[in-house]
């Protein structure tokens, strides 16, 4: 489809669909693809923006801009920092530093986990859309930590259904503030698009069911450490989770933490680190575990509330 500012009407077949799944059968366009724009206002419905579970109606005007098509293999970039934690056959163990994505996405024009790992020489599985093949997993790009990528064909497949099954065991270390109470919990609430179309989620009755586990490990006086495991692996989920519970992670600005603490600790982005990493490897002869440590800004801000209490 080409790029550009495009008029069509809702044809009769498409009476009462949610916008989203309109525009994904007018365009040929991913659900997921038609929703980013939607929530970039590129779509007007009646000269109006809307909502991607907005129902249309036939004959309604809609305005579509289409951006330019991106080049949808990623561009071999070294990428300082990225740690190689386990290499062989089939799969590659990276620990992400901040600052990454794990592959190309619309708008993102900085570094990631695939672009550097072609730029170090390391193949990955041809398995997958092409701006992530051999990509099983993500980690949102100020994240840090552990991260898989398959490189043989079996791996991509192996790992894709064992997420899917959840028997990966992935723990994340939140540093958030306040106290959660009760210290152990569950939070099981549904994640979607932000209303606001700013890029931002939230929990939203019509979001997909997304299930976090937290872990008390330390209290602070203004913060504490958590533990968290996922059931669901949703967009911002941790963060999205943690802010609807008043405990936003410290730093991260964009779901409501406080600047001034942000600041105090030297953060510049959510204290959030993938912290390790458990999976048979893919081809059946093993268990295998992985670790890392906290990077320096995280550290630092932990040292700063230890030093406190």
């Amino acid at each position: 489809m080409t790029s550009g500012e495009r008029f069509v009407l809702v044809p009769e077949g498409l009476d009462g669909e949610r916008l989203d799944a309109a525009l994904a059968r007018m365009f040929g366009l991913s659900r997921a693809r038609a929703a980013e724009l939607i929530g970039a206002g590129q779509v007007l419905v009646d000269g109006h923006p809307a909502a991607k579970s907005d129902r249309v109606l036939a004959g309604s005007p809609l305005s579509v801009t289409l951006p330019p098509p991106r080049d949808a293999a990623p561009n071999p970039e070294p990428v300082p920092g990225l740690e190689i934690v386990y290499e062989d056959g089939d799969i590659v163990v990276v620990d992400k530093p901040r600052g990454v994505a794990a592959h190309p996405t619309p708008g993102w024009t900085g570094p990631t986990v695939l672009g550097g790992l072609l730029a170090a020489g390391h193949a990955v599985a041809t398995s997958g859309a092409a701006e992530r093949q051999g990509i099983v997993h993500r980690l949102d790009a100020n994240t840090t930590g552990l991260m898989v990528v398959a490189k043989s064909e079996h791996a991509y497949s192996v790992l894709k259904q064992a997420f899917r099954d959840r028997a990966v065991s992935k723990t994340y270390h939140a540093l958030v503030q306040g106290h959660p109470d009760p210290l152990r919990g569950t939070i099981d609430a549904p994640i979607g698009r932000h209303p606001s179309g700013d890029g931002r989620f939230a929990v939203v009755a019509d979001g997909r069911g997304s299930v976090t586990h937290y872990d008390t490990i330390e209290a602070f006086r203004a913060a504490s450490l958590v533990a968290i495991g996922l059931e669901t692996g949703r967009t911002h989920q941790i963060r999205v989770h943690m802010a609807a519970v008043r405990h936003p992670c410290c730093g991260d600005l964009l779901y409501g933490a406080d600047p001034v603490l942000a600041a105090r600790l030297g953060l510049t982005r959510q204290w959030l680190h993938a912290v390790s990493l458990s999976f048979e490897h893919p081809d059946g002869s093993r268990q295998v575990w992985f670790d890392s440590p906290y990077p320096p800004d995280l550290q630092h801000a932990v040292d700063i509330l230890r030093a406190e209490s």
